[in-house]
Protein backbone atom coordinates (compact mmCIF):
# COMPACT_ATOMS: atom_id res chain seq x y z
CA UNK A 1 0.00 0.00 0.00
CA UNK A 2 1.44 3.36 -0.98
CA UNK A 3 1.76 6.18 1.54
CA UNK A 4 -0.86 8.21 -0.35
CA UNK A 5 -3.44 5.43 -0.28
CA UNK A 6 -2.68 4.71 3.37
CA UNK A 7 -3.18 8.40 4.18
CA UNK A 8 -6.46 8.43 2.26
CA UNK A 9 -7.69 5.39 4.20
CA UNK A 10 -6.68 6.93 7.53
CA UNK A 11 -8.46 10.18 6.65
CA UNK A 12 -11.57 8.21 5.67
CA UNK A 13 -11.51 6.40 9.02
CA UNK A 14 -10.92 9.70 10.86
CA UNK A 15 -13.97 11.24 9.17
CA UNK A 16 -16.08 8.18 9.93
CA UNK A 17 -15.09 8.31 13.61
CA UNK A 18 -15.89 12.03 13.73
CA UNK A 19 -19.39 11.34 12.39
CA UNK A 20 -19.88 8.45 14.80
CA UNK A 21 -18.82 10.64 17.75
CA UNK A 22 -21.29 13.31 16.67
CA UNK A 23 -24.06 10.71 16.39
CA UNK A 24 -23.35 9.20 19.81
CA UNK A 25 -23.26 12.65 21.42
CA UNK A 26 -26.77 13.42 20.15
CA UNK A 27 -28.23 10.35 21.82
CA UNK A 28 -29.91 10.83 25.17
CA UNK A 29 -27.77 9.21 27.86
CA UNK A 30 -24.70 8.96 25.63
CA UNK A 31 -22.24 6.32 26.81
CA UNK A 32 -19.22 8.21 28.17
CA UNK A 33 -16.94 5.18 27.92
CA UNK A 34 -17.84 4.64 24.28
CA UNK A 35 -17.29 8.34 23.54
CA UNK A 36 -13.90 8.25 25.26
CA UNK A 37 -12.87 5.20 23.25
CA UNK A 38 -14.02 6.73 19.96
CA UNK A 39 -12.19 9.99 20.70
CA UNK A 40 -9.03 8.10 21.65
CA UNK A 41 -9.13 6.13 18.39
CA UNK A 42 -9.75 9.32 16.40
CA UNK A 43 -6.76 10.98 18.06
CA UNK A 44 -4.53 7.96 17.35
CA UNK A 45 -5.50 8.14 13.68
CA UNK A 46 -4.88 11.90 13.63
CA UNK A 47 -1.42 11.33 15.13
CA UNK A 48 -0.66 8.64 12.54
CA UNK A 49 -1.76 10.96 9.72
CA UNK A 50 0.51 13.72 11.04
CA UNK A 51 3.42 11.29 11.37
CA UNK A 52 3.01 10.00 7.82
CA UNK A 53 2.70 13.51 6.41
CA UNK A 54 5.88 14.59 8.18
CA UNK A 55 7.76 11.53 6.87
CA UNK A 56 6.38 12.19 3.40
CA UNK A 57 7.70 15.77 3.40
CA UNK A 58 11.18 14.55 4.35
CA UNK A 59 11.43 12.48 1.18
Amino acid sequence: MSVESHLAELERRHTALKKEIENVQTLPGADDLKLTDLKRRKLQIKDEIARLKSVETLH
